[in-house]
């Protein structure tokens, strides 16, 4: 009798929002324990094993359903369990490509239809106000994954997540960097990430070219990476660079300017910060496409210089 009073009492009790309207996801396979925990977390349960306990008393331990849920108002710890499996999520989805810029990434949430779009005729700086953000650019803010959302949802919302979303994971990977890495800030670190994105695409090499610049700022070389100069282009690039563009300056130039650049030049995913974060053990100071989305790596001038014969010049 006094467990049932307690459970009345518990789903009684009305839950108070962290943030309204309060959004969350629950993933596939995730457990009704793993959801508990997630959710005391993000402050929405007072601590994890009522929520868990209640649903093994009432039989619906198993039933959760993975999606996008939206809270807009208080509810008790009863009503979050019924729509927890009731399958009350949110409809819509939407994904965030890795290696897109913040141009890119408002024009895929401009062609999405089942959301508001907020953001519509607003400039770059305007969204960032938006979002309460100081940035001089957004690019590079936003964490590249796939995003649930109710069909009374706004883009601002999804941009907001996204950007919360790469900031919680950024301050924890920041936090279990490498020792001894030649960045200020999580920032800087961020921006090294979205020139690794654009560099490779092959998990294996995300670390060795991390570690080439990261060799490269430490004996003072610049970096002399060609998706930078593509960036500071913008819409001069017409998908070729010419010897010009490399000499000609921009604040984005790593061929005219040292160090890193002033911010992302894309949107990077966990993978790209982590090999940031974490340089492979290499001595490398050049590396060169090898013309199958694979690259050579060399320690010497004199090895560079053979592999661009052996890789490009011969190769065209």
């Amino acid at each position: 009798m006094a467990l049932m009073v307690g459970v009345g009492l518990f789903c009684a009790a009305p839950l108070s929002l962290p943030t309204t309207p309060f959004q969350f996801e629950l993933k596939f396979g995730a457990s009704l324990r793993t959801v508990s925990h997630e959710l005391s977390a993000q402050g929405l349960l007072w601590e994890p094993w009522s929520l868990n306990w209640a649903a093994r008393l009432l039989g619906r331990q198993s039933h959760i359903m993975a999606g996008s849920y939206q809270l807009n108002q208080p509810v008790t710890a009863l009503e979050l369990l019924n729509k927890l499996t009731s399958n009350d999520s949110t409809q819509g989805e939407v994904r965030l490509i890795d290696g897109l810029t913040f141009a890119q990434i408002r024009s895929t949430l401009n062609a999405e239809p089942d959301i508001q779009h907020l953001t519509q005729g607003l400039s770059d700086r305007e969204v960032l106000q938006r979002l309460g953000l100081t940035n001089a650019s957004a690019e590079g803010l936003l964490l590249p994954q796939s995003y649930f959302f109710s069909k009374n949802d706004t883009d601002l919302n999804i941009l907001k997540r996204a950007q919360a979303s790469l900031n919680r994971h950024l301050d924890q990977l920041w936090k279990n960097r490498a020792y001894g890495l030649p960045y200020a800030s999580p920032f800087e670190a961020l921006t090294m990430a979205s020139i690794i994105e654009k560099e490779t695409a092959r998990p294996e090499e995300r670390s060795l070219i991390a570690a080439v610049f990261v060799n490269r700022l430490r004996s003072g070389m610049r970096l002399q990476t060609d998706p930078t100069v593509i960036y500071g282009m913008g819409s001069r690039y017409q998908g070729a660079i010419h010897k010009r563009d490399l000499l000609t300056d921009t604040p984005y130039n790593t061929y005219t300017r040292a160090g890193l650049p002033p911010g992302p030049i894309a949107m990077p995913n966990l993978a790209a910060i982590e090999a940031a974060l974490h340089p492979a053990q290499s001595s490398a100071l050049y590396f060169v496409a090898k013309g199958d989305g694979s690259h050579q790596f060399s320690e010497t001038l004199d090895e560079h210089n053979r592999a661009v014969v052996k890789y490009q010049l011969q190769r065209h």
